[in-house]
């Protein structure tokens, strides 16, 4: 009787675990390079709301408007209102803020059109009637850019236009007056640092996400010092979206000359409303400090 097979030991696990440890490296990487992505996707879409429905037009207030389109490099067809103003009046490009589009800045538009001054707004890719999707910070720069551009070509030069941001706008103003100085800066309701705004919300979310994920980093604190044009900080100090401390850190930090003009009760970007007379009286006050070139004639309409 043949003597029974002697049974084959099992292979030992440490003669695999070199190649187990040669992978784990790549798949860690993996993992952190998913996450990365999948928290940046998940932050700026919660950080960026557009809102597409248009509520309203300045026709409702009685105040001649022309709608327009243009287009950005990337060919993006982007939607716009001008409001023509009164003669010798610097123009005014309002960038406005997030959740939101056109229609919910007409209270603005319609009492800072009362001084004769003439407007400029349009929407971001996204946003109301414009096409495309805002995702990246990069985006909104761009359609910054289409709209300087669509204006160059109606006759208006950057020495004879107000920047006016508010809120995530007051960014995107504040980067477009670092690629090419205007008439002047107007930041309302702005914040330092997107980074500090998460912090500022939900310290807990920053601290577990929002350190690596965030990919808008808007940094108007480390901006601001290298504007060089004359400068309005307006905020509420009841915002309870951006903390005015924000804006007046940003004050702090900027150039000459500047102002600061602090709402007694205001909210998020609603000075005009809160406080109206104090508000265009404030704009005047500005507008006087402004240099000569931006008080030239306006130029001729072109189609």
């Amino acid at each position: 009787m043949p003597a029974a097979a002697t049974p084959r030991p099992p292979t030992p696990c440490h003669r695999y675990r070199p190649r187990s440890h040669r992978f784990r490296p790549r798949y860690l990487l993996f993992v952190c390079t998913l996450l990365s992505l999948v928290g940046c996707a998940i932050l700026n879409r919660y950080i960026l709301v557009p809102k597409q429905n248009l509520t309203a037009t300045p026709a409702q207030y009685r105040i001649p408007y022309q709608e327009v389109w243009f287009k950005t490099r990337d060919g993006v067809e982007l939607n716009g209102w001008f409001l023509p103003g009164a003669p010798g009046r610097p123009l005014v490009l309002l960038f406005h803020g997030n959740a939101g589009n056109l229609s919910d800045n007409l209270g603005c538009l319609r009492l800072l059109h009362s001084s004769g001054l003439p407007l400029f707004i349009f929407d971001y890719r996204g946003f109301g009637r414009s096409n495309g999707e805002a995702f990246k910070e990069s985006d909104f720069y761009r359609d910054a850019r289409g709209a300087l551009a669509y204006l160059g070509r109606q006759g208006w030069s950057r020495d004879r236009i107000i920047f006016f941001g508010q809120s995530l706008g007051a960014a995107v103003a504040l980067q477009m007056a670092l690629e090419g100085k205007p008439a002047g800066l107007v930041m309302e309701g702005s914040f330092t640092s997107m980074e500090d705004m998460v912090k500022h919300v939900s310290r807990l979310a920053y601290f577990t996400v929002g350190w690596w994920g965030v990919r808008l980093s808007f940094d108007n604190f480390h901006k601001i010092a290298r504007a060089g044009v004359p400068l309005l900080l307006i905020h509420g100090d009841r915002d309870p979206v951006t903390p005015v401390e924000m804006s007046r850190r940003l004050y702090l930090r900027a150039a000459a000359p500047k102002m600061l003009h602090i709402i007694t009760g205001g909210g998020h970007c609603d000075a005009y409303e809160v406080a109206p007379a104090s508000y265009l009286a404030v704009w005047q006050s500005y507008l006087l400090a402004l240099p000569a070139a931006a008080t030239a004639a306006a130029p001729s309409p072109r189609s």
